[in-house]
């Protein structure tokens, strides 16, 4: 793949963004830390391909805890399109004088796991059970989760902003 343009996402954006939502995530929405986040209503960043195709979205929250991504996902992993979205957030949380930008994986997710310490975020807590609370708003998460791994965890990491 050429290079990307990260920017907001616009309205044009929707129907590909939604598209990689529905195959990342079976849809709209996605829980964390016991909150349910509707994909739709959260700001979004793009990364688009020189045609202007969406080629990556990262929808994030923030709030006085800093940036949280909520979601980060490539139409092709590999290609540099994760790691553009992920800078361009860690851009803005420090724009925004935030202190951290963080999010969540599941414990069975050793490819983000690795993708994420790769770029500097730190594995910084882990919530026992939190899977399985999240499956009461959203019963169609998978009980094994990649590689075969039961999946029951939340684990945490964060990239410090301030410098």
């Amino acid at each position: 793949m050429g290079e990307v343009t990260v920017r907001e996402a616009e309205r044009d954006d929707r129907a590909g963004v939604d598209a990689l939502h529905d195959r990342e995530w079976g849809g709209p929405y996605v829980i964390a830390h016991d909150v349910r986040y509707d994909l739709r209503t959260v700001p979004t960043l793009v990364a688009v391909d020189g045609a202007g195709a969406v080629v990556g979205a990262l929808a994030f929250h923030c709030d006085a805890d800093g940036l949280e991504v909520v979601s980060v996902v490539a139409a092709v992993p590999g290609e540099g399109v994760g790691t553009a979205l992920l800078e361009a957030a860690a851009t803005r949380a420090r724009a925004a004088g935030l202190h951290r930008l963080w999010l969540i994986t599941t414990n069975d997710n050793l490819r983000a796991l690795r993708f994420y310490q790769r770029r500097g975020l730190r594995l910084v807590a882990v919530d026992p059970g939190a899977v399985d609370r999240a499956r009461r708003l959203k019963p169609e998460i998978p009980f094994v989760g990649e590689d075969g791994i039961p999946l029951h965890d939340e684990l945490i990491l964060e990239l410090r902003t301030a410098r």
